[in-house]
């Protein structure tokens, strides 16, 4: 009888260990899972402020760009030729500053992603310098195809701005595990 005592005990003591060393193994996984998660919500908190930080840069030099453009209404105003070609050519120096600006910001863009917001402000910033160009086209020129020309540009810089601005709010919308808005 004592010798089926200390198997008992002996099977006890060892189902304990086995039980032990079961529990601490899914305890370790537990709490590495959690570790796990908590990184990876950290790394996409930061992604997502990083990410809206850029986007906001890149509209505000965009809508810089395009306080520049409105000055137009005031060329429209001005009665002679003279005043007209000094006020688009005022704005024409400030323009490509403008510009330089937004290059800056759609390359901070670029480096934050992804490639669909990346692509669209590239595509905002190519539009502005088609902008540009029909803008230096209106100086010394009062017939109405260059004007025209401007005003598409215009209308495909702002169409492009506008893309851009969709995309960049999807790109920060958080979405579950099947993909839905939260």
């Amino acid at each position: 009888m004592a010798n089926s005592g200390l198997w008992v005990g002996l099977l006890t003591a060892l189902t304990a260990l086995g039980a032990s060393y079961v529990t601490s193994r899914a305890t370790l996984r537990a709490a590495l899972a959690q570790a796990r998660t908590t990184t990876r919500a950290q790394v996409l908190r930061e992604q997502h402020e990083r990410r809206r930080s850029t986007y906001r840069e890149m509209m505000s030099r965009a809508h810089a760009f395009s306080a520049i453009t409105w000055q137009i209404d005031g060329v429209d105003a001005a009665h002679d030729r003279e005043t007209k070609d000094r006020l688009l050519s005022q704005m024409y120096e400030r323009i490509g500053p403008a510009i330089g600006d937004m290059n800056w910001a759609m390359h901070e863009v670029r480096l934050d992603g992804p490639a669909e917001v990346s692509a669209a402000a590239d595509q905002v910033r190519d539009m502005a310098r088609r902008v540009q160009a029909r803008l230096k086209a209106l100086i010394g020129d009062g017939s109405p195809e260059p004007r025209d020309a401007y005003d598409a540009a215009y209308r495909d810089f702002r169409e492009a701005y506008v893309a851009f601005i969709g995309l960049a709010r999807e790109a920060l919308e958080v979405k579950d595990e099947d993909g839905g808005r939260i």
